[in-house]
This record gives structure tokens, C-alpha cells and sequence, in this order.
């Protein structure tokens, strides 16, 4: 179906229960309220569905893993010295929720048909399914110590979903017997120690640090504490994938019996690798309806992707100079029919711009 990879596992509870509620309990989530919500189903799929035996496991790569540091190179492009503000490869291309549960649901009618009476149900991530832990155990890859799964030969850069099932399926990935992948991150923590905002500790991220968080998930007022930290980052952040070593190598399989995934892998209309910060703060709504129509990120306000240019844009504006840049956002702080959350941030921006140190140029001497 056209899946980067798949595998089956035992369905069973979280072997991480005791650590994920620790995790909510000392509010690392942040705003993410469905989280907590949603707990007791997250950590047992037999909550999800009854009388579940089996998990099926399918993954689909939106980013070649040798292609990694070709990205880096080519950040600044779209990045903040160019005055543009980047969007995560995840999100650069159509919405893998809507293509991934079209072939799952295409997949479990087929089953369906083929065993009357077992039940079947599908799930992306935006279901309440554990979906990183059934990988694991269904053995494509290993939890890095940024909490993504890492596959020995594809990287991080995948998007998982599956389908949970009560008939009893043997476990693996259809080559012989489960083989789980070992975890190779060793004593690397070039993850740790790239993340711009200190979000990540091993095998764990506070997200109301983390850059992907607070700009997609998180619908108030950013701490201008953290806006350095954001860099030039409009929606989500690669930097921990960036740096990882297991994306920095070859990668034989390529295309996925013809699907594509994201834009670069599969077909359908795209958004572009980042947005121009000045075009960007003069969209009106109807302008960010029909750039993120089929994106996995259209679901973002207005006033949130606002808030983040503006954050992208003082960055840009501490380094360099950028006349209607500037200009833009000091007419946003100033303007009293804007969106209060987009005020305040551009009044944030303003005056971290007003506590900028003057330049240092040679004096003339007579």
C-alpha cells in the first residue's frame, strides 16, 4: 500500500506508565490538556478497542535520510537571513493524516472481508494510541533520546499510524520472527545539545520548551525568554533530526511501490519550505486558507502563525537590518485593531529591538 515500512506486535499496556504520568504530572505537556484527558486509552490499547490482541504498524518517510544535510546546508534559503521563516519537513507537503487514513481504512475494509467478525480499528497520531511504543515493539526502530523513532535505515524522519485488531497476528514484519531493533543512540547527545531551547533531556522533552510545541500547539503568549531560542522557525523545528547521525546516511530504498509522501513522497498539492516573514504579517485570513489548504498544518490560526513571524522576524532584526521589516512590526504593536496576542508579541519584539546594542564602528580621527 505503498508504506515505508511496516510490522506487527502483541497488543499490550504501556510499559511506560509510571514514567508518562510523572511526565503530565509535572506539566511538561503544557496546554495540551487531551493528553491527560486521554491517559487511560493511550496507555492501553485494549482501551482503544476491545478485546484487542494484535497491533499493526505501518510507517511513511516524508524526508530521505541522506538528504539531511543537503537541508542543512540549504536552511538559510528560506531561513531568517533571508528573511523567511522555515517550516518542518513534516509539514512542507499534503496532510499525511488524510493520506495515511485513507490507506488504513482501505486496509482494514480489506480484512474485514477477509475475517468476518474480527474487528478492526485504525489510527494516526492524532488518535489516543501510544502509536512510538507499538513501532518499537513491532520492531522499526528504536525511541532516540529526542523520543522519536529512530529506523536503523530510514532515520526519524517518518510518520507513523496503524491499525488495531483482535485477531491474533504473528508478530514481526512479515520477513520472520520480531527482531527489536537495540537502541544505537549510545553516548551521542547532539540532540540535547543542538536544542535551541534546552527542551530535551535524554529520552525525554519538556514541551512547553520546545519549539515545535510552541508554535503549533500552544495558542498564547510565547515567554520572550525563549524567543532567541526559536530562531527562524515558523511551524515545528528539525533541529534535533538535523544533527542526528542517523540521518546523515545512504538510503537504498527510495520510492514506495509509487507512493509519495509529503510533497516529496506523495503526490498532491504542496506548501513551500518556508513563508517571507513581511509577506506573511499582512495575510489576511482568506490568504492563509488558500496557502495551507491541504497541509498538515492548516489547522494553525491566523493569529498564531502571526505571532510566530513576528517572533522569526525579531530574530532576523537583531542580526541584521531590515528597514520594512522593522517597520511592519512596529506598526503591528501599534496597531489597536490587531489581535491582541499578535499586539503583544510584536510589543515583545520591540523591545528586545529597543535593548539592542549600538553597532560598533571605527571613530574618525582627524
Amino acid at each position: 500500500m505503498g508504506f515505508a515500512g511496516a510490522g506487527v506486535c502483541r497488543a499490550a499496556p504501556s510499559a511506560w506508565d509510571s514514567e508518562v504520568r510523572a511526565w503530565l504530572g509535572a506539566g511538561k505537556h503544557g496546554t495540551m490538556d487531551w493528553l491527560e484527558a486521554s491517559a487511560g486509552v493511550r496507555l492501553d490499547v485494549g482501551a482503544y478497542l476491545k478485546d484487542v490482541r494484535s497491533v499493526i504498524v505501518v510507517m511513511d518517510q516524508h524526508a530521505r535520510a541522506d538528504e539531511a544535510r543537503m537541508h542543512r546546508r540549504d536552511a538559510c534559503a528560506t531561513g531568517a537571513e533571508a528573511g523567511g521563516g522555515r517550516i518542518a519537513r513534516y509539514a512542507r507537503g499534503g496532510d499525511y493524516h488524510t493520506s495515511m487514513s485513507a490507506r488504513l481504512r482501505r486496509l482494514a475494509d480489506a480484512l474485514r472481508r477477509e475475517h468476518e467478525g474480527a474487528g478492526f480499528r485504525a489510527f494516526v497520531d492524532v488518535m489516543p494510541v501510544l502509536e512510538r511504543e507499538h513501532a518499537q515493539r513491532a520492531g522499526l526502530g528504536w525511541i532516540g533520546k529526542h523520543t522519536l523513532l529512530i529506523h536503523p535505515e530510514l532515520g526519524s524522519y517518518t510518520t507513523l499510524g496503524g491499525i488495531a485488531t483482535t485477531l491474533e497476528l504473528e508478530e514481526g514484519d512479515g520477513d520472520g520472527a520480531l527482531a527489536p531493533v537495540t537502541d544505537h543512540c549510545g553516548a551521542c547527545t547532539r540532540c540535547i545539545d543542538a536544542c535551541p531551547t534546552s527542551a530535551i533531556t535524554p529520552y525525554s522533552v519538556d514541551a512547553t520548551k520546545c519549539v515545535s510545541y510552541l508554535t503549533i500547539e500552544h495558542d498564547g503568549r510565547i515567554d520572550p525568554s525563549l524567543h532567541e531560542g526559536m530562531g527562524d522557525w515558523l511551524i515545528g523545528c528539525d533541529v534535533c533530526q538535523e544533527v542526528c547521525p542517523h540521518n546523515h546516511r545512504p538510503v537504498s530504498r527510495v520510492d514506495r511501490g509509487g507512493q509519495r509522501v509529503n510533497g516529496r513522497y506523495l503526490s498532491g498539492a504542496s506548501v513551500e519550505d518556508g513563508f517571507d516573514l513581511l509577506e506573511l504579517l499582512g495575510w489576511t485570513e482568506a490568504d492563509r486558507s488558500s496557502r495551507l489548504t491541504s497541509s498538515a498544518i492548516k489547522r494553525l490560526t491566523l493569529r498564531t502563525l502571526k505571532r510566530n513571524a513576528l517572533i522569526a522576524a525579531g530574530n532576523r532584526l537583531v542580526r541584521a537590518e531590515d528597514v520594512p521589516l522593522e517597520a511592519r512590526v512596529r506598526a503591528i504593536a501599534a496597531d489597536e485593531a490587531e489581535d491582541e496576542l499578535v499586539r503583544q508579541t510584536a510589543r515583545d519584539v520591540v523591545d528586545r529591538l529597543s535593548r539592542r546594542r549600538p553597532s560598533c564602528s571605527p571613530q574618525r580621527t582627524s
